[in-house]
């Protein structure tokens, strides 16, 4: 065992050079360093830097108002493909009054909506998305509450992605999105001292419809609706724009700003995908010379006249934008519409003088542990000791160079778990001194009493890893933001210190 290859020595001494030589860019700032070289860091969180914090809310009114809007069109659309006659379809808070023509229609009625009625959620409960009533010659469809908190459950679930794109196309750095609770969604933002333009980003549910213009004049109805157009003024007129969406914005699969190269100004181009494309066509060939809306989140950008049937899959959403406003639009459409809109329920901005103050009393504490950590250990075993104090000086620098290579973002839990590894990596050389010095206790001789308490302690040492290890990974695979740092940074460690201890 004591005997060890030129190779693996070579081995060895390379991954501590190459850890040392990782963890350096740490501690020195971005412009101390040429450019080409590679300059891997850790990233500090929101304790650590500053930044903003934010609670999102899903609007479950919006939620359930949407629910009973598709299945009011839903309805309709059976019942006249079943031919059964209808006077009245009336969408309330909650529910949906269908009044057939004849009495003797409910049944029919209830059997050409068995698809609609027997419809369960995709959740916990499984439950019925409506409960049903009948009185006379009407069929009311109520939301069941357990539905209801499903919805929200999977509308939380569904935003969780959206919002965390849209934020990775403004560059902010290790943000964290998480689900809190039944409806909520926590959003850090390291380093972001001004949360305006996410706070728009994250606003905005994106929602974006093609839609023909009804003619000049039509009041609203079911099959149309009045919508303000988006760059005019608050009680300009409204353009009447049909309710049925010829093609849906869940189609794009690219958008970006740009200039439009014969009026000039800002636009944002699009292309859509195959489904889309052949939508857009068929709508194009059939309504030449009719105006055609692009409406976002209720709002009319513009409603150009199809000149000529567009077979491409490609357009342009011009609205008079600035090159901000075409920017966002365009991270927007790229990023997806959000199941229903986010309120913000809690803000807060952290300066980063805390965080500088934080960064400095959490080294000084890991200074600190470490300073009282070698000192122990050379007062009791010498030498060995300081052997020890080496390896331990090669761990933290291990540690450094595998948090920077993964690109982690340490915080405050993150720097008291590394603080914690450096006491769990000195135990294994304790162990090992320890049963060394029995071993010597009982007069064998020194490359003997190595040899025996090298092996007695691996044992320990293995299965004390092995199952702390396993508690991180729960905390990990259960814990949302700092307790995930905290879990990695001690697994981490934990893995160092195996390699510096054995």
């Amino acid at each position: 065992m004591l005997h060890f290859s030129r190779l693996k020595t070579t081995m060895i001494l390379g991954m501590c050079l190459l850890g040392i030589l990782l963890s350096i860019p740490n501690l020195l700032p971005h412009a101390s360093l040429p450019s080409w070289v590679p300059q891997p860091r850790v990233n500090l969180g929101l304790d650590l830097q500053g930044g903003s914090y934010l609670l999102l809310e899903v609007d479950m009114n919006s939620v359930t108002k949407e629910r009973i809007a598709s299945t009011r069109s839903s309805v309709a659309e059976t019942l006249r493909k079943a031919k059964v006659p209808f006077t009245s379809i009336v969408a309330g808070k909650d529910n949906v009054t269908i009044t057939v023509a004849d009495p003797g229609q409910l049944a029919a009625a209830r059997q050409a909506l068995r698809d609609i009625v027997t419809e369960r959620v995709d959740g916990p409960s499984r439950a019925l998305v409506f409960a049903t009533s009948t009185a006379g010659n009407t069929l009311t469809l109520t939301l069941d509450p357990r539905a209801v908190t499903d919805l929200a459950t999977k509308a939380v679930e569904k935003s969780i992605p959206i919002v965390r794109r849209r934020i990775d196309e403004t560059g902010v750095n290790e943000p964290v999105v998480a689900r809190q609770g039944q409806n909520r969604v926590l959003v850090e933002l390291p380093g972001v001292s001004d949360p305006d333009r996410i706070k728009r980003l994250l606003g905005s549910t994106a929602k974006m419809t093609f839609r023909l213009v009804a003619p000049e004049g039509t009041a609203a109805g079911p099959e149309v609706e009045l919508l303000p157009m988006a760059n005019r003024a608050e009680g300009a007129e409204k353009l009447a724009v049909r309710r049925h969406v010829e093609v849906d914005g869940m189609n794009l699969t690219r958008a970006n700003a740009g200039m439009d190269q014969r009026a000039g100004g800002w636009v944002v181009n699009f292309a859509l995908d195959s489904i889309g494309t052949r939508h857009f066509a068929d709508v194009s060939t059939k309504h030449v010379g009719q105006p055609f809306a692009i409406v976002l989140d209720n709002k009319v950008i513009s409603a150009p006249v199809i000149r000529e049937p567009i077979i491409g899959g490609q357009g342009q959403i011009s609205g008079n934008f600035s090159a901000d406003e075409a920017n966002d639009l365009a991270v927007l459409l790229r990023a997806g519409a959000l199941p229903a809109p986010l309120t913000i329920v809690e803000e807060r901005t952290i300066g980063p003088s805390l965080g500088a103050h934080a960064i400095c009393a959490g080294l000084y504490s890991i200074v600190a542990g470490f300073t009282f950590v070698v000192a122990f250990m050379i007062a009791t075993y010498g030498r060995f000791g300081l052997f020890a104090a080496a390896a331990l000086l090669v761990n933290l620098a291990l540690t450094m160079a595998g948090l920077s290579m993964m690109g982690a973002t340490l915080t405050l839990p993150g720097m008291a778990g590394i603080l914690l590894a450096l006491g769990m990596a000195v135990d294994a050389n304790i162990l090992i001194n320890e049963r060394t010095r029995e071993e010597l206790g009982k007069r064998n001789g020194v490359i003997a009493s190595i040899e025996t308490g090298f092996r007695r302690a691996y044992t320990t040492i293995m299965d004390a890893n092995i199952t702390t290890l396993i508690k991180m990974l729960i905390l990990f695979v259960v814990g949302v933001g700092a307790i995930r740092g905290f879990a990695v940074t001690i697994s981490l460690g934990i893995i160092v210190s195996m390699f510096t201890a054995i």
